[in-house]
C-alpha cells in the first residue's frame, strides 16, 4: 500500500517576502520541506506527492526529486515522486475565472489537484511549516489503521507556539472533545504579543493560549476527494464571484463536512513543538532551533546524503 505525504508547495509566501518553500534555511542549506520529507519516509511514508505550479518542476526535481528517487523507504520499496500542478487549468468550465485573478483558490483547490497522484491514505501538509519527528509517526499508525468511510485525522498544536510576534497569522482554531475535533474555525488575523496574549483581531477577541489548533496537517482516506470536488465546485458557484482573493480552506471544508455528520476527525498529539517561517524576522530563530535538532543527532549532518 502506499502512503503519500502531500506537500502543498505552490504558494508564494506573500508575507515572508519571496519564495519561503525553497529557502535553504538548514546547516547545509536544507529546505524546510527536506525536514517534513526525511521525517515522513522514516515513519513510513513511500510516496512523495508535490502541489506546485507548473513552472516550479524543474527546480523542485533539483532540489528534492532527484536524491528522493534513490533512498528506500521503510517497507523496502523505492520512494516514489509524483508533481501535480495547481494552476487555472483545474478549474470547472462553468466558472468564470476573473482577469485580474493570479493566485489559485486556496488548500481545498491544492489537494484536489493531487487526486490522481494518491490512491491510498496520505498526509497533508504545508510546504513550510516544521511539523516534528514525532508528528509523522503519530500520523503514518493512524493512517494504516484508518478505517474507510468518514474518517480522517488531526495532529493539533497549541497557539502559543504557533503565532509570530512579526505579524498576524493565520490558523484554524479547532474545539475538541473527547479526541475528536468538534469544530475548526478559520481565523485569519491572530496577533501574538510580547506578554505572551493572543488576539483574534478579525474577530476581537482574546484567544488562549493553549488553544488547539490546526496547522494543516491532515490525514485523509482517499475517499476524500469526491468530498472535496463537490464543497470546490459548491464554492465556485455561491461564494468565489468575481472576489480575486477568495480561497477556498481545508479548514473551512472539514468543519462543513462535521457538522454535516459526513466525517469524523480524530486529534492526534505529537510531543514535538511546531515552527515555521511566516516573515523574514522568523527565518533566523527557525535557522537556529534546526541547527540544534542537528547538533542534537535527532538529523544527520546532511538530510541529503543520509540512507
Amino acid at each position: 500500500m502506499k502512503v503519500s505525504l502531500v506537500i502543498m508547495a505552490a504558494g508564494m509566501g506573500s508575507r515572508y517576502g519571496g519564495s519561503k518553500q525553497v529557502d535553504g534555511i538548514g546547516p547545509n542549506r536544507e529546505i524546510l520541506m527536506e525536514y517534513s520529507i526525511h521525517d515522513a519516509i522514516r515513519a513510513g511514508f513511500n510516496r512523495i506527492v508535490f502541489i506546485i505550479k507548473p513552472e516550479m518542476e524543474e527546480m523542485m526535481e533539483r532540489i528534492c526529486g532527484g536524491y528522493l528517487r534513490k533512498k528506500i523507504a521503510k517497507d523496502g520499496s523505492s520512494v516514489e515522486v509524483a508533481y501535480a500542478f495547481q494552476d487555472f487549468s483545474s478549474v470547472p468550465e462553468f466558472y468564470q475565472i476573473p482577469a485580474e485573478r493570479t493566485k489559485p483558490f486556496g488548500t481545498v483547490h491544492a489537494l484536489l489537484c493531487a487526486a490522481d497522484k494518491v490512491d491510498g491514505p496520505c498526509c497533508v501538509i504545508n510546504a513550510d511549516d516544521y511539523y516534528g519527528i514525532d508528528a509523522y509517526r503519530t500520523m503514518y499508525d493512524a493512517l494504516v489503521a484508518l478505517p474507510a468511510g468518514g474518517k480522517a485525522a488531526m495532529v493539533g498544536y497549541l497557539l502559543k507556539n504557533t503565532a509570530s510576534l512579526h505579524g498576524t497569522v493565520s490558523r484554524g482554531v479547532c474545539t475538541v472533545e473527547d479526541g475528536k475535533l468538534v469544530t475548526v474555525r478559520e481565523a485569519l488575523k491572530i496577533q501574538l504579543y510580547p506578554d505572551g496574549s493572543l488576539r483574534d483581531l478579525a474577530e476581537e477577541r482574546d484567544l488562549a493560549p493553549d488553544t488547539v489548533v490546526s496547522m494543516n496537517f491532515w490525514g485523509f482516506g482517499p475517499d476524500i476527494f469526491p468530498a472535496l470536488k463537490a464543497y470546490f465546485e459548491d464554492f465556485l458557484r455561491n461564494e468565489a464571484g468575481d472576489n480575486i482573493k477568495a480561497e477556498c480552506l481545508l479548514p473551512v471544508m472539514v468543519d462543513q463536512q462535521m457538522r454535516q455528520g459526513k466525517l469524523e476527525v480524530a486529534v492526534l498529539t505529537s510531543t514535538d513543538r511546531w515552527f515555521g517561517m511566516t516573515y523574514q524576522e522568523d527565518r533566523p530563530t527557525v535557522a537556529e532551533e534546526l541547527k540544534k535538532l542537528h547538533a542534537a543527532g535527532l538529523y544527520p549532518a546532511s538530510l541529503r546524503d543520509a540512507e
